[in-house]
């Protein structure tokens, strides 16, 4: 059971799930009794712990990331234990506001959310390079999410219609599909039901490349598969 809030009166389990979470929220579930597993996925700590190293060595910390999203929102928080020059960037647009305060911090450190784009900490690094003294920069996108995206563009080469099965409120799946587009004709669904919606552009293609976020469930890929067989 997710739950938003605590009971009082209640004692048992509570199970961090793998974005991690802010240690002031660890605090406040011991506090009340209940016993806390950490499944935090092993590369987002790795992201935490970089950015607190950074905040520690009094660097201006740069997130690079969606900021409403949970895995930020706790890297975030490690980081705000030790500094107050802890900045979320989900965008070069939204780092050119932080120009000033990069330029007079002149040490800047750099981690980014697992699921992001490898090109996005390009741009960001990009722009950083002429504006900081000193720059830190960790790349901490997820291996095999960088390596889905790679495996996926060597595909979406050769196929004119591209189909990323997934939930679209995952990141890593939502960022497959962005980059996909860019290669060729590409459509983001998360079940079989939805290739319903789209069978005129199926049915013209040729060639149809099928790819999937990583926490999709195999067997959503496979019923997505047989449904493309049958169309």
């Amino acid at each position: 059971m997710t739950v938003e809030e605590l009971p009082d009166n209640e004692t048992g389990i509570c199970i961090v799930r793998s974005h991690g979470m802010a240690p002031q929220k660890i605090k406040e579930v011991t506090d009340k009794g209940f016993e806390v597993i950490d499944l935090t996925c092993l590369d987002v700590k790795k992201v935490q712990q970089k950015a607190v190293q950074l905040a520690q060595e009094e660097f201006l910390v740069l997130i690079l990331g969606k900021p409403e999203h949970p895995e930020v929102i706790a890297i975030k928080a490690n980081a705000q234990m030790y500094s107050e020059n802890v900045f979320v960037v989900p965008d070069v647009e939204s780092l050119k506001t932080l120009t000033e305060k990069i330029k007079e911090h002149k040490r800047v450190g750099v981690v980014i959310q697992t699921t992001q784009k490898l090109e996005f900490l390009r741009e960001v690094v990009n722009y950083l390079i002429p504006i900081s003294s000193e720059l830190k920069v960790f790349n901490t996108i997820c291996k095999s999410t960088a390596m889905r995206q790679q495996e996926a563009r060597e595909l979406a080469k050769n196929s004119d219609l591209m189909i990323v099965v997934g939930s679209k409120k995952s990141a890593n799946t939502t960022h497959l599909a962005e980059i996909l587009s860019d290669i060729t004709k590409t459509l983001h669904i998360e079940t079989r039901d939805d290739l319903a919606n789209y069978k005129n552009i199926i049915e013209k293609a040729e060639n149809i490349g099928v790819t999937a976020g990583a926490s999709t469930p195999d067997n959503i890929i496979k019923d997505v598969i047989k449904e493309l067989e049958m169309i």
